[in-house]
Order: C-alpha cells, then sequence, then structure tokens
C-alpha cells in the first residue's frame, strides 16, 4: 500500500508584519520589520525593551468580545488564523457533519496562555484567592488554543498539542502530517501560537540574556547571522496550515500551495538552552527529513533557518547545515525571517512553514534583514537584505526548542 501524501490547501496567519497571508508575504518579501518599542506595557525598567507585537489585531473580527474574554491572547490568535485557513481551503463544517469527524487539530505552543498566568497571580497576591477567575486554569493551560478551534469550528478528529519550545508548531505540523498519513484523519488544523510578550517572559529571557538590547534600533535589533547579533526579538502571533490528504484535496477540487514531505526529529541530549556545539543533533534533524521525504541532500534548494540573532544559535545551526548537507550547503540560499517578525517561539515554525511554502509557490525567497557584518562562523548564503527571484522545488524549514528538541520540515510543490 502506497503512504498516504500530504496537502497543504489553506494557510492562514496573524504576526506582527501582517494581519492576513497576503499582507504577510508582500510584507516579507520587501523585507519590512515588524519590531519596535514593546507597547503593551512600559519596558523602560527592562534591559529588553522592544518586540515583534501585533499591534492591529482586532479579535472581534473574529469572535464575540465576550467570547474572546474566556480566552487569553494566544487561544484568540490561534482562532483568527484557524479560521482565515479553513476559509482559504474552502472548509466548514456542521456539528452534525459526519465529515467533521475525520478533521482534527495540531496547536504547537512553547508558553501557553502565560497572560493570564502573571495577570492571575497578581490578583492572588493583591486581592487574595476568592478573587482568582474561575477561567484561570483554562486560559492558561497550553492545549486550550487547539481545544477551542475543535468546539468553535466543528473539528472531531485528532486533537494535539505539542509543547516542545520554540520547535512546538513544527512538530504540530510533522505529527499532523503523520497523523493523515496512518489514515487517523483526512484533514488537520496544524500550526501553533504565542502570546509571550509580558513583563514576566520579557524579564526573565532578558536575565538569561538570551534577548537583544539593541533598544534604540529596534528595526536593526534582529540580525540573524550577523557577526554583531546580540539576542533575539520576541514576537508574537499565530500561523495555521490546512494539511489534507491528496486525493481527499483532489476530490474535492481543492487548490494545492504544495506538499509536506519530510518530517524529522532529534535531541540535543546537551543542555537546557544552549544547543549542542557542532550541531550533530540538529544535522540529524535535517537528515532524517530527508530520509523521510525520500531525497537526496543535493535536492534542497532552499532553508527556512531557525535564525534566532542570538550569537551561539546561529553558529551552531551554520555548522549543523553544513554537518548535514556537505557542501552542498553552499550551494543553498538559507534566509531568517525572524530577522522580520522576530521569534514567535512556539509559533514560529508555523509561520516558517507558511512562508516556506509560499517561496516555493511564487519561487521568491524572502531575505535576511539587517545582515551587515559577516561573521567567520555563519559563511553560508543568508539571501541578506534583499528578496531573491529563485525556482525552488523542495525546501527545508528547521526549528530549535528549548531542552535541545529540534525539527526539520521539508516541502515540495504543488
Amino acid at each position: 500500500m502506497s503512504r498516504r501524501r500530504v496537502v497543504i490547501t489553506g494557510l492562514g496567519t496573524v504576526n506582527p508584519i501582517g494581519m492576513n497571508v497576503a499582507d504577510t508575504w508582500k510584507k516579507a518579501q520587501a523585507g519590512a520589520s515588524g519590531i519596535a518599542r514593546i507597547a503593551r506595557f512600559d519596558p523602560s525598567d527592562f534591559r529588553a525593551q522592544i518586540g515583534g507585537e501585533v499591534t492591529e489585531f482586532d479579535v472581534e473580527q473574529y469572535m464575540p468580545l465576550k467570547d474572546a474574554r474566556r480566552l487569553d491572547r494566544n487561544a484568540q490568535f490561534f482562532h483568527a488564523a484557524t479560521g482565515q485557513a479553513l476559509q482559504d481551503a474552502g472548509l466548514s463544517y456542521e456539528e452534525d457533519d459526519p465529515e467533521a469527524l475525520r478533521v482534527g487539530v495540531a496547536c504547537g505552543s512553547g508558553i501557553g496562555g502565560i497572560i493570564t498566568f502573571q495577570d492571575e497571580v497578581g490578583v492572588l497576591n493583591d486581592r487574595g484567592p476568592r478573587r482568582v477567575s474561575p477561567l484561570a486554569i483554562t486560559k492558561i493551560i497550553s492545549n486550550m488554543a487547539g481545544g477551542v478551534a475543535s468546539i468553535e469550528f466543528n473539528l472531531f478528529g485528532p486533537n494535539i498539542c505539542t509543547v516542545t519550545a520554540c520547535a512546538a508548531s513544527a512538530n504540530a505540523i510533522g505529527d499532523a502530517a503523520e497523523i493523515i498519513r496512518r489514515d487517523d484523519a483526512d484533514v488537520m488544523v496544524a500550526g501553533g501560537t504565542e502570546a509571550g510578550i509580558v513583563e514576566l517572559s520579557v524579564a526573565s529571557f532578558a536575565s538569561a540574556r538570551a534577548l537583544s538590547t539593541r533598544n534604540d534600533d529596534p528595526e536593526g535589533a534582529s540580525r540573524p547571522f550577523d557577526a554583531e547579533r546580540d539576542g533575539f526579538v520576541m514576537g508574537e502571533g499565530s500561523a495555521v496550515l490546512i494539511l489534507e490528504e491528496r486525493r481527499h484535496a483532489i476530490d474535492r477540487g481543492a487548490k494545492i500551495y504544495g506538499e509536506v514531505l519530510g518530517y524529522g526529529m532529534s535531541a540535543d541530549g546537551y543542555h537546557i538552552t544552549m544547543p549542542r556545539p557542532g550541531g550533530a543533533g540538529a544535522a540529524r534533524a535535517m537528515q532524517h527529513a530527508l530520509r523521510n521525504a525520500e531525497l537526496e541532500t543535493t535536492d534542497v534548494q532552499y532553508i527556512n533557518a531557525h535564525g534566532t540573532s542570538t550569537p551561539a544559535n546561529d553558529a551552531i545551526e551554520t555548522a549543523a547545515i553544513k554537518a548535514a548537507l556537505g557542501d552542498h550547503a553552499y550551494n543553498i540560499p538559507v534566509s531568517s525571517t525572524k530577522s522580520m517578525t522576530g521569534h514567535l517561539l512556539g509559533g514560529a515554525g508555523a509561520l516558517e512553514a507558511l512562508l516556506c511554502v509560499l517561496a516555493i509557490r511564487d519561487g521568491v525567497i524572502p531575505p535576511t534583514i539587517n545582515y551587515q557584518t559577516p561573521d567567520p562562523e555563519c559563511d553560508l548564503d543568508y539571501v541578506p537584505n534583499e528578496a531573491r527571484d529563485v525556482p525552488i522545488k523542495y525546501a527545508m524549514s528547521n526549528s530549535f526548542g528549548f531542552g535541545g528538541h529540534n525539527v526539520a520540515l521539508v516541502f515540495g510543490p504543488a
């Protein structure tokens, strides 16, 4: 029996550079930055004062305000991206629709409802236990974004939540594809979400020296692979891909963006935050993804890098790409769209997968902006500052998370 094939039939996103797919793709090709001084709270006392906020998001475009108040911002984002993606795919389901039994959800999130967590701890400390919201737990837990999507859109198939830090939504996409391949679903809403720009998380990441403190130059702060990079910039938002069994999509006349070909995972087994020097774990994930896709290293024509703009990550990812792909690594354009969006943490992999799919469709590689000073340890082609028109057949997207979680996804054309 041949392996069931998984295609992409819908896309949706809200993120720092766009409130929908069309605007996001236009801004990504133009090299636009979504980074600015944090507006959600006064960051004056913080080491890092900048972030990629979703400033134009109006939740009432997607749900009544009374319903939105029952959700943390991260779940609101995922609801919006899911609605966009289902509409793009031409899919909707009623509660009694038998097709809905074969439609599931896979959502990744790194830190869940941390805005609610911080707020309710403040209520507990200031006003006492009786004033803590009865909705606190359901707003905090990471699985609720996917749970609410299932409830609101009548999706009754497999429903999972991956919580593998910054690899979470890449894991969600890969796991969703495997669910379809093993015939447990015909359609999966797959992606991730994060809304972590809040005092607690910004203070903690900054104390760990992980964030950029280029506060006087927000738009230039995220500079992956540049010798003067000084840390990542936190972003927020959500991205969703509708994955569908290929024959199911063809039979209903769906438009097809591309195909999920490969999924690879590994663990560094090294350190809670630092990637393993030399990138052996990340290289294994890339090699596993290529094997899963039944492709050779020389087939890869573009990599959307994890590329966080931290000194260690970018150098080690460069080493990992060379370890995985050998001399061919020097022939491959490698760009980091985090230079524009910031780092969406658990939502990053899904947004970058979405951009990979569009890069294949249109033959355009989005740039790594703010690249000015070459780093001898980062010696690949990082598509500096301007998008590049290049026909692409196969592309890879890398996502690596605290704890040593490594994920690589491989995509192909429609």
